[in-house]
C-alpha cells in the first residue's frame, strides 16, 4: 500500500513539474518587456552587439546570434529570441534585455550606491594617490580606518567616481552597474558585516539578520 502511494505521489511530481515547465518556458516575463529610452540616447545594434550613445558616454552590450531586435514605436525596442523552447535562448532572453535597460540607464543618469562604515572608530578619508594616475587608476585613494593596527588603503579605479560627505559614509558612481558593484564588493570584503553587533561595511540597503548571543 505504502509502495503504491510512493508511486502515485511521484508521478503526480512528475506530471506537475512537466506541465509547469512546458507552461512557463515558452516566454520570459522580463524580455517581452518592451525598452522604453529617451531622445538622448541612441542604440545602433549590429549582428554581434549593440551601441549605446547618451549623455554620459558610449558602452556596447554583447548579443548572441538567437538575439532579436525590432523598432516597435518611437525610441521603443523589443528583445525577442528566434527559439524560446531552448533553454539557452530562454535564459539569454531576459538577461540581454536587463543589461541593455542598465546601459541605457548608465548612460543617461548612472548608478549610485552608498557604502556606510559602521563601527567605533571607523571612517574613511579620500586622498592622492602616491602612485598618481595610471593604467585604471584615477589617482585617488580611500583611507580607512576599520578596527585594524594599520590602514586600510584602497586604490580606486579610474571609471568610478568616489565621495566622502561624511566620515563613515562613501558614495560610490559609475555608467557600469557591474563595475560599480564589483568595487562595493572589494570594499565591502574588509569588513563583512557580523551578526551580533552588526559592525562592518554595509552597502546600499543591505539589512544584517541580527542574531543573539547564547548565555551559558
Amino acid at each position: 500500500m505504502i509502495v503504491r502511494w510512493q508511486a502515485h505521489a511521484s508521478h503526480a511530481l512528475r506530471s506537475f513539474h512537466s506541465s509547469a515547465t512546458a507552461r512557463a518556458g515558452l516566454i520570459s516575463h522580463i524580455g517581452k518587456q518592451p525598452i522604453v529610452y529617451p531622445p538622448t540616447v541612441s542604440l545602433a545594434p549590429s549582428p554581434t552587439a549593440i551601441t549605446v550613445k547618451g549623455p554620459l558616454g558610449e558602452t556596447s552590450v554583447p548579443l548572441m546570434p538567437f538575439m532579436k531586435l525590432s523598432d516597435i514605436a518611437p525610441n521603443t525596442i523589443a528583445v525577442a529570441v528566434e527559439n524560446p523552447k531552448e533553454r539557452k535562448q530562454r535564459s539569454m532572453w531576459g538577461l540581454t534585455r536587463t543589461l541593455i535597460h542598465n546601459a541605457i540607464i548608465g548612460m543617461t543618469e548612472g548608478f549610485t550606491t552608498p557604502v556606510y562604515l559602521v563601527g567605533v572608530g571607523y571612517r574613511a578619508a579620500l586622498e592622492p594617490d602616491p602612485r598618481g594616475k595610471g593604467e585604471g587608476r584615477s589617482g585617488q585613494r580611500l583611507n580607512m580606518k576599520l578596527g585594524f593596527s594599520h590602514s586600510v588603503f584602497v586604490s580606486v579605479p579610474d571609471h568610478i567616481k568616489i565621495e566622502v560627505p561624511q566620515p563613515t559614509k562613501i558614495v560610490l558612481s559609475c555608467t557600469d552597474k557591474h563595475k560599480l558593484g564589483l568595487f562595493a564588493a572589494q570594499i565591502r570584503r574588509w569588513r563583512p558585516p557580523e551578526p551580533y553587533k552588526g559592525k562592518g561595511i554595509i552597502v546600499g540597503n543591505e539589512r544584517i539578520r541580527m542574531k543573539t548571543v547564547k548565555k551559558k
